[in-house]
């Protein structure tokens, strides 16, 4: 069931062999087993040359005893490795001593022992940092070459030459794209952990400007109705049927902005401006039927924001009497722009500072390469939003 929830990719990779981590279980630790055991076939010359009789009794088991302990470290190191390896001191130990039975084993009991400096090489490059393993590799290379001429088995060991040499050398590339591969992870966890406080912070500043506003007119509209009630209930009941749509609509505006799709209109903002100004007894002047043709989207949509915020702020905060709403396309240095301009004659908020609705305004107008600019001016508080138009456009009075 839980695997339902995820994506058919999330699932896939689930299940493949994670490069650079632990096995999470038997399963993952017998596919990574696959992957060690193919280089275990270099190991078939020195166990046909001990099963051969050609040695004493005494050399034999010092071969089997010297080749289970060569089998045993290496095996326990790469598995380490490719999760939790050990210390660099450790590692330095393992690899001495694997270094040291290769070098006794291939000098006191023949060229059929060569194979083991693969493995030697393996463990240069897969443990050691990529400096110190530019030099091991080739120093591994060069005690290889040197049993094979003390056996007097020069062409075996030219044989094995580049084997042990590149082996050694693709083991870095493979750690460096294991290590790129672990970063590629961390950075889309990290992603994907933006993504989620970017749409966090989304939704608040959707919510706090949408339940600001119509919290606000329905705040508003309940006091009128309380004080025409005792005298007036037919026009109670408008304000209250006023109250009724608003909170519909504000629930309808929630819901869009929870999914992510509510983009608002900056006309169906004017028209909500007009009545809501109305509705607080602030003398209003609005655009009645702004030109919004060729605007974009996204700066529309930043515009809608900011009048809304504008409004409210005037409606909750400011004590005004009247307020003046100009919508003008201006042509500047930057290129033609689309400006909002929200005035009033009220004293402004009690707030030291910008408030969460201004910066989710700058935000949001960021986003959409404008700008904002709020503050007190001699008449009283003034705020103007700007959203670049395309280039090319006519440039007047859009109000």
């Amino acid at each position: 069931m839980t695997e339902d929830l995820r994506s058919g990719d999330e699932v896939r990779a689930d299940r493949l062999v994670r490069i650079g981590q632990p096995p999470r279980n038997r399963s993952e630790a017998m596919r990574k087993l696959v992957w060690v055991l193919p280089w275990l076939v270099f190991l078939g010359s020195p166990v046909d040359d001990l099963t051969s009789g050609r040695h004493t009794t005494g050399a034999t088991a010092a071969g089997w005893a010297g080749l289970a302990a060569f089998v045993g470290i290496y095996l326990t190191i790469v598995f380490r490795q490719m999760g939790r390896p050990f210390r660099g001191g450790v590692v330095a130990a393992a690899v001495a001593v694997e270094w040291t039975l290769a070098v006794v084993l291939a000098f006191s009991l023949g060229s059929s022992w060569l194979g083991l400096f693969v493995y030697v090489s393996v463990m240069c490059g897969v443990t050691f940092p990529l400096r110190l393993a530019y030099w091991t590799v080739p120093a591994t290379t060069a005690a290889m070459m040197l049993a094979g001429w003390h056996a007097h088995a020069l062409d075996d060991a030219w044989g094995l030459f580049l084997v042990v040499l590149l082996v050694g050398y693709s083991m870095t590339g493979v750690r460096q794209l294991v290590a790129t591969t672990i970063e590629l992870r961390k950075a889309r966890a990290t992603v994907a952990q933006l993504a989620a406080n970017e749409e966090r912070l989304r939704l608040a500043r959707d919510l706090h400007d949408l339940l600001g506003h119509s919290l606000s007119l329905i705040t508003l509209k309940s006091e009128l109705a309380g004080r025409m009630l005792p005298d007036h209930p037919e026009k109670a009941a408008q304000q209250v049927s006023d109250i009724e749509q608003v909170s519909r609509q504000a629930l309808v505006d929630v819901r869009e902005a929870v999914t992510g799709y509510r983009r608002p209109r900056l006309a169906a903002e004017l028209a909500g401006a007009q009545v809501a100004l109305t509705a607080a007894a602030v003398t209003a002047e609005v655009p009645a039927d702004p030109d919004l043709s060729g605007v974009p989207e996204d700066g529309e949509a930043a515009l809608a924001w900011a009048l809304r915020e504008a409004i409210t702020n005037v409606v909750r905060h400011s004590g005004a009497s009247a307020c003046t709403v100009e919508l003008l396309r201006r042509q500047t240095l930057d290129g033609p722009v689309l400006e909002l301009a929200v005035e009033d004659n009220g004293s402004g908020g009690s707030g030291k500072g910008p408030g969460n609705g201004l910066t989710g305004l700058t935000e949001r107008l960021e986003k959409a390469g404008g700008t904002l600019e709020a503050g007190r001016t001699k008449r009283g508080f003034r705020l103007v939003a700007r959203v670049p138009l395309p280039s090319g456009m006519a440039v007047g009075s859009g109000a």
